[in-house]
């Protein structure tokens, strides 16, 4: 009897990592998302052509840092933006993955001075395909050393919509 309870219990032990795994999937410990961003914006009343790119790296279950590039273009002044964040995803629920996450974000602005925000961001991603997620969202940006007199407002609330490959 005891030797059966230790078999079982070293078989689960041996186990768990790859169950751990199917719970996180796409959101599991050593998984890397591509994101490609296209889409158009608003700034200084002009409207833009966004392009960008980014990545995200889960360190652990759940949680990963992530480094986003875009690019606005098609009006003046032309800006490139760098954002990394942190975002945690609750793999754990089955169909609608829930994420919340925070960044920091350096603008480069042709002929002004560059601006700096820090923001939240919350929503869910469903998945798409086996390795491909669809995300909705409400991100709150906040500019930092923000200049009334130049800008309309110093903080800015938007929806997002991602589309994510994890490999």
């Amino acid at each position: 009897m005891t030797r059966k309870l230790v078999i079982a219990l070293a078989a689960c032990a041996l186990s768990f990592p790859a169950v751990a795994q199917q719970v996180a999937g796409g959101f599991g410990k050593g998984r890397t998302h591509l994101v490609v961003t296209a889409g158009t914006g608003y700034a200084f009343d002009e409207s833009y052509f966004i392009l960008g790119v980014g990545a995200t790296y889960y360190l652990v279950d759940g949680l990963g840092l992530g480094l986003f590039f875009e690019s606005w273009s098609g009006s003046d002044p032309g800006m490139t933006k760098i954002t990394p964040s942190v975002q945690y995803v609750f793999h754990h629920v089955q169909v609608v993955k829930p994420y919340v996450g925070a960044f920091y974000r350096r603008t480069d602005i042709d002929g002004r001075a560059d601006l700096d925000s820090a923001g939240a961001r919350a929503g869910a991603y469903i998945q798409a395909g086996r390795n491909a997620y669809i995300g909705l969202g409400a991100v709150y940006e906040s500019y930092l050393d923000c200049d009334k007199g130049v800008y309309r407002s110093c903080d800015s609330t938007y929806g997002e919509l991602s589309f994510t490959l994890a490999f």
